[in-house]
């Protein structure tokens, strides 16, 4: 167990993001991986991107469940399988690729479910068409009241300009939510792209409050939370404040701990740590000193 200034609030839910920390869930690592987020008070793992089909949610659920941790997995889309696409073939695999990502989902024991179900995660070429979002939106809606009745929250994350032209703001987020038609999206936020995007990340994140579910803490250079242009413990101390009592989310990528196509995806070319236990750690004692100064 971690000293009590090493270990998040019990009265915060976090996730943090399996990568931080090793590349792979099959790694032999998976265990010490987990035993570590659970010594700092994380509530959850978040998944990199899983074959469903292939993917062992039997033993993740039972490697997660002796912990008190639970998996949180993540949707996405593919050229071939795309819910924003013209072709109705492809839709129609899009749709079914978000369907198999909400029954991971209840495998995992899972009560929410991330991802970019929208459309293609790429550097855009062009502006997306209105009928691209109208599909997008019709697709997802109908995805997140299945999976609501079902019992799980599905999120879609805002990215920045450079990962996709849908979404890029809290406005447009909740844009989308009301043309979904679903009660029942959720919004999910990260720091890292609104850094990029918003001019006020505050008010971004009090825009979005009526569907945010999950607001994750990145920093601008993807390293530690204590190491960047982001002033984390700000965020975390506002948003309390502003009223945000959702799940909270971790991220923070290496180049020594990424695998190769995550890395080349993800624009990963440095290493700004080595240990990402470590980081876990640090962003769990940064985390309760904004919530105990918030709290004060």
């Amino acid at each position: 167990m971690a000293p009590e200034d090493d270990r998040i609030p019990p009265g915060l839910d976090v996730a943090c993001h399996l990568n931080v920390l090793i590349a792979d869930p099959a790694s032999d690592a998976l265990a010490p991986a987990l035993d570590a987020l659970a010594a700092h008070g994380y509530r959850r793992v978040v998944l990199p991107p899983v074959d469903p089909a292939a993917f062992d949610a039997a033993g993740m659920r039972a490697l997660c469940d002796v912990r008190g941790i639970t998996a949180i997995p993540i949707a996405v889309q593919a050229p071939d399988a795309d819910v924003s696409s013209a072709d109705p073939w492809i839709r129609k695999a899009g749709r079914a690729a978000l369907e198999a990502a909400v029954d991971l989902a209840e495998a995992l024991g899972s009560d929410q479910l991330n991802g970019v179900p929208y459309g293609l995660f790429a550097r855009p070429a062009h502006e997306t068409p209105k009928d691209a979002w109208r599909r997008a939106a019709a697709a997802v809606g109908a995805v997140a009241d299945e999976a609501h009745a079902r019992g799980i929250t599905m999120t879609f994350e805002v990215l920045n300009r450079y990962e996709t032209a849908t979404i890029n703001t809290a406005e447009q987020a909740m844009r989308f939510c009301t043309d979904s038609g679903s009660a029942h999206l959720g919004i999910h936020l990260d720091t890292f792209h609104m850094a990029v995007e918003e001019a006020d990340m505050s008010a971004a994140i009090r825009a979005a409050l009526p569907r945010l579910r999950y607001l994750e803490l990145g920093q601008s250079g993807r390293g530690p939370l204590a190491s960047g242009s982001v002033d984390i413990e700000r965020v975390i101390r506002q948003a309390i404040a502003d009223g945000y009592r959702g799940r909270w989310g971790v991220e923070a990528f290496s180049a020594r701990v990424l695998p190769r196509p995550a890395r080349e995806s993800l624009a990963i070319w440095r290493a700004p740590y080595d240990d990402g236990a470590r980081t876990a750690a640090d962003a769990a004692a940064a985390i309760r000193r904004a919530a105990d100064t918030a709290r004060a």
